[in-house]
């Protein structure tokens, strides 16, 4: 009781953030709370730093790649060059929209997808001046495709870094499972958006009303460097993968050159056209001693007996078969996640399967399934990611203000159809794959 306590009092104070705190000290203090009072032990610290340590600068670095990129104005011209695709028709616009999320949420994570692609697209709509009704139903897909597709890539999601580092999944092994159940997942958000909001989107709109895609590159050399900079990147997480060297390592390393780039570090600073020091400021120090002081609050939770809790269930599952085993874990996660955010959710899902007594095709599907849930599940209210409540905060600063009712009665619609048509995605495609 006192580990959950103290579970639901830093879990308020992270929603909350009372005098600014942030979610990273508040977590933090939740964390200190629970060595105070020996619910977790001091040698809980070094475990859940070795889970969490790669995962989290990973997602640093990605942000940090991400908010020069935006700066240089590299987000900003691929969405204007994705409006002029749709050829001023309202109905090829909505899914272009939507698989360009996909496709930020890829390769910048789904947090960089929420943060970046969505002003973006609101700048856009008022250019193109969509009424708000209209709007809305592009709004809500950035903010949705932006989970609902990040399972392709081990960057791709915090929750998916976390869980490879955990079970020692490489990267090319992670891609070869999940970049075909993330089409699905894509195809069948893509179904579910338009029979959600497709008659809300008008049929024409005009292209005049926007600005040409080089208008937008506000630093060329950024610009000109990020293809060949992020296919290298891309390229080295597959070929480092062998000899085992972390991927906030190659990632960090991709991020110091396109710092050294942006800032001109050769002609000391002469010429640069992009605030360093503003990315910089801005990425998400904080998730640092979140996942820190978040995961050693729900390493207690586990100690005092979730853990086994949730064995019981999945042993009980991975006795039914693959399908059943496969849609019963990425739900039960799901819910978990819902109500107590999908990161502590992430940590008691990996640590109840690796003591749980099951197959090992059982295991490894419930591997995938739990990161699937932690995923896409999130999206039943507004607490369960962290990439959520970035988005939420990113509209209200905007001027568009979603309640966490209407946002709950758009998740619970929307979120069931894709997770289970992605979990049974997941359940026939493994098997033909062949277990690792």
């Amino acid at each position: 009781m006192l580990a959950l306590a103290i579970f639901i009092a830093t879990l308020i104070l992270v929603i909350w953030q009372p005098r600014g705190l942030g979610i990273g000290w508040s977590a933090m203090g939740g964390a200190l709370l629970a060595l105070v009072t020996g619910v977790v032990g001091w040698s809980d610290v070094g475990v859940v730093w070795d889970i969490v340590w790669d995962a989290t600068f990973t997602f640093v670095a990605l942000i940090i790649i991400s908010l020069i990129l935006d700066e240089a104005g590299f987000f900003a011209w691929a969405a204007l060059h994705v409006a002029r695709w749709g050829n001023g028709r309202g109905h090829l616009l909505f899914p272009l929209v939507v698989m360009l999320g996909a496709i930020i949420a890829a390769f910048f994570a789904n947090d960089g997808a929420a943060l970046l692609l969505t002003p973006i697209v609101l700048a856009i709509l008022v250019r193109l001046d969509f009424s708000p009704v209209a709007a809305l139903a592009f709004i809500i897909a950035t903010g949705f495709v932006a989970d609902t597709t990040s399972l392709p890539l081990v960057i791709s999601n915090l929750v998916n870094i976390v869980s490879a580092n955990f079970f020692e999944i490489s990267f090319s092994r992670y891609a070869a499972v999940m970049v075909p159940v993330d089409l699905v997942s894509l195809a069948a958000t893509l179904g579910v958006l338009w029979l959600a909001f497709g008659r809300r989107v008008p049929r024409r709109y005009a292209l005049d009303a926007l600005d040409t895609p080089r208008s937008a590159i506000r630093d060329p050399l950024v610009f000109r460097a990020a293809f060949p900079l992020l296919a290298l990147l891309l390229a080295a997480y597959f070929v480092t993968a062998a000899w085992a060297i972390p991927i906030a390592v190659v990632t960090g390393s991709a991020a110091l050159v396109l710092i050294v780039i942006a800032g001109r570090w050769w002609s000391r600073g002469r010429g640069a056209q992009v605030s360093v020091g503003h990315a910089l400021k801005n990425a998400p120090w904080q998730i640092v001693w979140f996942s820190i002081g978040m995961y050693l609050v729900v390493y207690g939770l586990g100690n005092a007996g979730l853990t086994d809790l949730v064995v019981h269930g999945l042993e009980w599952l991975g006795h039914r078969g693959a399908l059943v085993a496969t849609v019963g874990t990425g739900f039960a996660s799901a819910l978990l996640a819902s109500v107590m955010n999908n990161m502590p959710a992430t940590l008691v899902g990996a640590l109840a399967i690796d003591h749980a007594q099951v197959p090992p095709l059982i295991r490894e599907l419930m591997i995938y399934a739990n990161v699937i849930g932690n995923d896409l599940g999130p999206k039943f209210t507004p607490i369960g990611s962290l990439a959520t409540l970035l988005w939420l905060h990113v509209l209200a600063g905007k001027g568009h203000r979603i309640g966490w009712g209407q946002y709950m009665k758009v998740g619970l619609l929307i979120t069931p159809p894709v997770l289970l048509t992605t979990l049974v995605a997941l359940a026939l495609w493994l098997p033909l794959l062949g277990a690792s």
